[in-house]
Protein backbone atom coordinates (compact mmCIF):
# COMPACT_ATOMS: atom_id res chain seq x y z
CA UNK A 1 0.00 0.00 0.00
CA UNK A 2 1.51 3.45 -0.80
CA UNK A 3 0.42 7.05 0.14
CA UNK A 4 1.54 10.00 -2.98
CA UNK A 5 3.19 6.79 -4.87
CA UNK A 6 5.58 6.22 -1.42
CA UNK A 7 4.97 3.49 0.27
CA UNK A 8 2.78 3.78 3.53
CA UNK A 9 4.88 2.09 5.82
CA UNK A 10 8.31 3.73 4.90
CA UNK A 11 7.44 7.27 4.84
CA UNK A 12 9.38 8.27 7.34
CA UNK A 13 12.11 6.65 5.09
CA UNK A 14 12.12 9.58 3.08
CA UNK A 15 13.03 12.21 5.48
CA UNK A 16 16.36 13.75 5.51
CA UNK A 17 17.77 14.27 9.20
CA UNK A 18 19.07 17.89 10.03
CA UNK A 19 21.17 17.31 12.40
CA UNK A 20 22.63 14.73 14.94
CA UNK A 21 20.94 12.97 17.35
CA UNK A 22 23.37 14.16 19.96
CA UNK A 23 23.11 18.05 19.25
CA UNK A 24 19.06 17.68 19.02
CA UNK A 25 18.97 15.89 22.33
CA UNK A 26 20.53 19.07 24.14
CA UNK A 27 19.31 21.94 22.57
CA UNK A 28 15.35 20.17 23.12
CA UNK A 29 15.94 19.74 27.01
CA UNK A 30 15.39 23.21 27.46
CA UNK A 31 11.90 23.33 26.50
CA UNK A 32 10.24 26.17 27.94
CA UNK A 33 6.78 25.87 27.11
CA UNK A 34 4.03 26.65 29.74
CA UNK A 35 2.26 24.17 32.26
CA UNK A 36 -0.35 21.89 29.95
CA UNK A 37 -3.83 21.74 32.18
CA UNK A 38 -4.31 18.31 30.90
CA UNK A 39 -5.29 15.75 33.35
CA UNK A 40 -5.05 12.08 33.96
CA UNK A 41 -9.11 11.67 34.16
CA UNK A 42 -9.79 13.74 30.79
CA UNK A 43 -12.95 13.19 29.70
CA UNK A 44 -13.16 11.58 25.60
CA UNK A 45 -16.52 10.80 24.18
CA UNK A 46 -15.32 7.85 23.29
CA UNK A 47 -19.26 6.38 21.92
CA UNK A 48 -18.60 9.14 19.29
CA UNK A 49 -15.02 8.12 18.60
CA UNK A 50 -16.24 4.68 17.86
CA UNK A 51 -19.20 5.05 16.21
CA UNK A 52 -17.41 7.83 13.82
CA UNK A 53 -13.87 7.47 13.80
CA UNK A 54 -12.99 10.61 14.91
CA UNK A 55 -13.61 13.16 18.08
CA UNK A 56 -13.32 16.49 19.05
CA UNK A 57 -11.68 17.64 22.10
CA UNK A 58 -12.57 21.34 22.58
CA UNK A 59 -10.02 23.45 24.17
CA UNK A 60 -7.36 20.95 24.71
CA UNK A 61 -4.41 23.96 24.98
CA UNK A 62 -4.77 27.48 25.98
CA UNK A 63 -3.95 30.02 23.58
CA UNK A 64 -0.30 30.59 25.49
CA UNK A 65 0.13 27.05 24.96
CA UNK A 66 -0.51 26.93 21.31
CA UNK A 67 1.10 29.86 20.47
CA UNK A 68 4.57 28.85 22.42
CA UNK A 69 4.13 25.60 20.52
CA UNK A 70 3.90 27.11 16.97
CA UNK A 71 6.96 30.02 18.39
CA UNK A 72 8.77 26.17 18.29
CA UNK A 73 8.92 26.54 14.48
CA UNK A 74 11.78 28.35 13.90
CA UNK A 75 13.92 26.93 16.20
CA UNK A 76 15.33 24.04 13.57
CA UNK A 77 17.62 22.15 16.61
CA UNK A 78 14.44 20.78 18.52
CA UNK A 79 13.64 19.30 15.17
CA UNK A 80 15.52 16.19 13.92
CA UNK A 81 14.36 16.89 10.06
CA UNK A 82 11.88 18.66 7.72
CA UNK A 83 9.76 17.51 5.11
CA UNK A 84 8.65 20.32 2.22
CA UNK A 85 5.73 18.64 0.56
CA UNK A 86 5.98 19.78 -2.67
CA UNK A 87 9.26 18.02 -2.84
CA UNK A 88 7.46 14.94 -2.71
CA UNK A 89 4.12 15.16 -3.89
CA UNK A 90 2.25 15.67 -0.45
CA UNK A 91 0.86 18.65 -1.04
CA UNK A 92 2.38 22.29 -0.02
CA UNK A 93 3.24 23.86 3.00
CA UNK A 94 6.34 22.11 5.15
CA UNK A 95 6.71 20.22 8.35
CA UNK A 96 9.17 19.40 10.94
CA UNK A 97 9.51 16.42 13.56
CA UNK A 98 10.41 16.61 16.62
CA UNK A 99 13.80 15.49 18.24
CA UNK A 100 13.89 13.08 21.47
CA UNK A 101 13.58 14.45 24.25
CA UNK A 102 10.46 15.62 23.13
CA UNK A 103 9.52 19.37 24.28
CA UNK A 104 7.43 18.95 28.01
CA UNK A 105 4.07 20.02 26.47
CA UNK A 106 4.08 17.53 23.31
CA UNK A 107 5.78 14.68 25.65
CA UNK A 108 3.02 15.10 28.23
CA UNK A 109 0.25 15.02 25.65
CA UNK A 110 1.21 11.68 24.10
CA UNK A 111 1.15 10.31 27.88
CA UNK A 112 -1.83 11.61 29.26
CA UNK A 113 -4.00 10.51 25.70
CA UNK A 114 -2.37 7.39 24.97
CA UNK A 115 -3.99 5.75 28.07
CA UNK A 116 -7.24 7.76 27.56
CA UNK A 117 -7.49 5.75 23.99
CA UNK A 118 -6.01 2.54 24.44
CA UNK A 119 -9.29 0.76 25.00
CA UNK A 120 -10.63 2.23 22.06
CA UNK A 121 -7.96 1.01 20.36
CA UNK A 122 -7.56 -2.55 21.65
CA UNK A 123 -11.62 -2.76 21.23
CA UNK A 124 -11.09 -1.82 17.48
CA UNK A 125 -8.29 -4.57 16.99
CA UNK A 126 -10.32 -7.20 18.14
CA UNK A 127 -13.57 -6.57 15.81
CA UNK A 128 -11.13 -6.34 13.07
CA UNK A 129 -9.29 -9.44 13.83
CA UNK A 130 -6.11 -8.38 14.25
CA UNK A 131 -3.92 -9.79 16.86
CA UNK A 132 -2.17 -6.90 17.89
CA UNK A 133 -3.12 -5.36 21.92
CA UNK A 134 -1.75 -2.22 23.12
CA UNK A 135 -0.30 -2.05 26.71
CA UNK A 136 -2.01 0.19 29.25
CA UNK A 137 0.97 2.90 29.42
CA UNK A 138 2.42 4.57 26.93
CA UNK A 139 6.12 4.23 27.93
CA UNK A 140 5.66 0.00 27.44
CA UNK A 141 4.42 0.40 23.38
CA UNK A 142 7.11 3.05 22.51
CA UNK A 143 9.81 -0.08 24.28
CA UNK A 144 8.01 -2.22 21.66
CA UNK A 145 8.28 -0.09 18.82
CA UNK A 146 11.92 0.47 19.55
CA UNK A 147 12.87 -3.01 19.41
CA UNK A 148 11.17 -3.40 16.54
CA UNK A 149 13.72 -0.93 14.97
CA UNK A 150 10.92 1.84 14.94
CA UNK A 151 13.21 4.76 17.65
CA UNK A 152 12.34 7.75 15.68
CA UNK A 153 9.82 10.28 16.96
CA UNK A 154 7.14 11.10 14.78
CA UNK A 155 5.42 14.11 17.48
CA UNK A 156 5.26 16.91 14.26
CA UNK A 157 4.88 20.40 13.25
CA UNK A 158 3.17 21.50 10.44
CA UNK A 159 3.32 24.96 8.72
CA UNK A 160 0.69 26.14 5.89
CA UNK A 161 0.98 29.53 4.25
CA UNK A 162 -1.50 30.82 1.69
CA UNK A 163 -1.88 28.21 -0.80
CA UNK A 164 -0.71 25.49 1.17
CA UNK A 165 -2.35 22.02 1.45
CA UNK A 166 -2.37 18.58 2.55
CA UNK A 167 -3.30 15.89 0.48
CA UNK A 168 -5.37 12.73 1.84
CA UNK A 169 -2.82 10.79 3.74
CA UNK A 170 -2.07 8.02 6.38
CA UNK A 171 0.61 8.32 8.94
CA UNK A 172 2.28 4.51 9.05
CA UNK A 173 5.82 4.78 10.01
CA UNK A 174 6.42 0.78 10.06
CA UNK A 175 4.89 -2.39 11.46
CA UNK A 176 3.96 -1.56 14.66
CA UNK A 177 1.20 1.57 14.50
CA UNK A 178 -1.34 2.49 17.35
CA UNK A 179 -4.75 3.35 15.50
CA UNK A 180 -5.84 6.57 16.73
CA UNK A 181 -3.99 10.21 16.55
CA UNK A 182 -3.91 13.30 17.28
CA UNK A 183 -4.40 17.13 15.87
CA UNK A 184 -4.27 19.96 17.74
CA UNK A 185 -5.18 23.32 15.88
CA UNK A 186 -2.13 25.95 17.21
CA UNK A 187 -3.55 28.95 14.71
CA UNK A 188 -6.86 31.07 15.04
CA UNK A 189 -9.33 30.37 12.27
CA UNK A 190 -10.33 33.56 10.91
CA UNK A 191 -7.68 35.76 12.14
CA UNK A 192 -4.65 34.19 11.80
CA UNK A 193 -5.74 32.25 8.27
CA UNK A 194 -8.58 31.21 5.92
CA UNK A 195 -9.12 28.37 4.81
CA UNK A 196 -7.37 25.56 5.97
CA UNK A 197 -10.08 22.92 6.67
CA UNK A 198 -9.51 19.53 8.49
CA UNK A 199 -10.88 16.88 6.20
CA UNK A 200 -10.98 13.11 6.69
CA UNK A 201 -12.35 10.53 4.11
CA UNK A 202 -13.99 6.94 4.96
CA UNK A 203 -13.85 4.52 2.11
CA UNK A 204 -16.28 1.65 2.92
CA UNK A 205 -16.19 -1.60 0.67
CA UNK A 206 -17.64 -1.02 -2.81
CA UNK A 207 -18.80 2.23 -1.73
CA UNK A 208 -17.32 5.91 -2.93
CA UNK A 209 -14.85 7.72 -0.42
CA UNK A 210 -17.26 10.21 2.00
CA UNK A 211 -15.56 13.28 3.15
CA UNK A 212 -15.77 15.03 6.41
CA UNK A 213 -14.60 18.58 7.23
CA UNK A 214 -13.72 19.02 10.85
CA UNK A 215 -14.25 22.29 12.24
CA UNK A 216 -11.29 23.28 14.63
CA UNK A 217 -10.88 26.23 17.11
CA UNK A 218 -7.54 27.50 18.43
CA UNK A 219 -6.43 24.84 21.04
CA UNK A 220 -9.27 22.05 19.93
CA UNK A 221 -7.58 18.99 19.35
CA UNK A 222 -9.00 15.95 17.27
CA UNK A 223 -8.58 12.60 17.53
CA UNK A 224 -9.16 10.38 14.80
CA UNK A 225 -8.25 7.25 13.31
CA UNK A 226 -4.79 5.99 11.91
CA UNK A 227 -5.45 3.87 8.64
CA UNK A 228 -8.62 1.80 9.82
CA UNK A 229 -12.06 1.29 11.91
CA UNK A 230 -14.17 -1.52 12.26
CA UNK A 231 -18.12 -0.62 10.96
CA UNK A 232 -20.81 -2.92 12.22
CA UNK A 233 -22.97 -3.89 8.68
CA UNK A 234 -25.31 -6.12 7.89
CA UNK A 235 -23.07 -9.05 7.34
CA UNK A 236 -20.61 -8.45 10.51
CA UNK A 237 -17.96 -6.32 11.18
CA UNK A 238 -15.56 -4.96 8.27
CA UNK A 239 -12.88 -2.42 7.48
CA UNK A 240 -13.10 1.26 6.67
CA UNK A 241 -9.60 2.68 5.18
CA UNK A 242 -9.28 6.27 6.13
CA UNK A 243 -7.40 9.26 5.35
CA UNK A 244 -7.01 13.06 6.50
CA UNK A 245 -5.54 15.83 5.51
CA UNK A 246 -5.83 20.31 4.74
CA UNK A 247 -7.98 22.13 2.21
CA UNK A 248 -6.07 24.89 0.75
CA UNK A 249 -5.68 27.94 3.43
CA UNK A 250 -6.58 30.97 1.19
CA UNK A 251 -4.64 33.75 3.45
CA UNK A 252 -2.34 33.55 6.16
CA UNK A 253 -0.41 31.24 8.32
CA UNK A 254 -1.59 27.88 9.82
CA UNK A 255 0.10 25.71 12.53
CA UNK A 256 -0.83 21.93 13.30
CA UNK A 257 0.75 20.01 16.55
CA UNK A 258 0.56 16.16 15.27
CA UNK A 259 0.48 13.73 18.16
CA UNK A 260 1.46 10.44 17.06
CA UNK A 261 1.91 7.37 19.26
CA UNK A 262 3.79 5.46 17.52
CA UNK A 263 7.75 6.21 16.48
CA UNK A 264 9.04 5.52 13.21
CA UNK A 265 11.42 2.87 11.47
Amino acid sequence: MSVYGVPVAWRGAILSPMFSSTSCATATATAALPASRLRADLPIDTDTLVTQGRVVLPALLGAAECEAVAGLYPQTDRFRSRVVMARHGFGRGQYQYFNYPLPALVQQLRSSLYPRLVEVANRWNEAMGIAARYPPEHALFLARCHAAGQKRPTPLLLQYAEGDYNCLHQDLYGEHVFPLQVAVLLSRPGDDFTGGEFVLTEQRPRMQSRPEVIPLMQGDAVVFAVHHRPVQGSRGTYRVNMRHGVSTVRSGQRHTLGVIFHDAQ
